[in-house]
C-alpha cells in the first residue's frame, strides 16, 4: 500500500472540541471498518483551519471514497514519495 498525505479544509478546526474530535473519528474509523483493510489511518494532525491526515491505501480513489462516506472534504491528496528521517542522518 501507498502512504497519502491529505490535506482538509476544516474552518475552526483548532477550536473542536474534544467531543467534536471525538465524532469525527469515529466516523472515520466506522467508515474504515466498512471498507476494509485495504485503508489504514495512521495519524493526523490539527491546525488552524485544516487538518492534515496520513492514510495507506491502494490509491487516490480509495481515499477519496472514504473522505466522501465521512463526509470530511479531501481538498489536496498527496502521495509520498520519499520520507526524510533526521535520526537517519549522518
Amino acid at each position: 500500500m501507498q502512504q497519502f498525505v491529505i490535506e482538509r479544509e476544516v474552518p475552526g478546526a483548532g477550536k473542536l472540541s474534544e467531543s467534536e474530535i471525538q465524532d469525527l473519528s469515529m466516523r472515520s474509523l466506522e467508515a474504515l471498518r466498512e471498507m476494509g483493510p485495504k485503508i489504514q489511518w495512521l495519524h493526523s494532525y490539527v491546525t488552524e483551519d485544516k487538518v492534515y491526515c496520513v492514510y495507506l491505501a491502494p490509491d487516490e480513489n480509495t481515499i477519496r471514497e472514504h473522505a466522501r462516506r465521512v463526509g470530511l472534504p479531501a481538498d489536496r491528496v498527496s502521495a509520498v514519495r520519499r520520507l526524510i528521517d533526521p535520526a537517519k542522518l549522518k
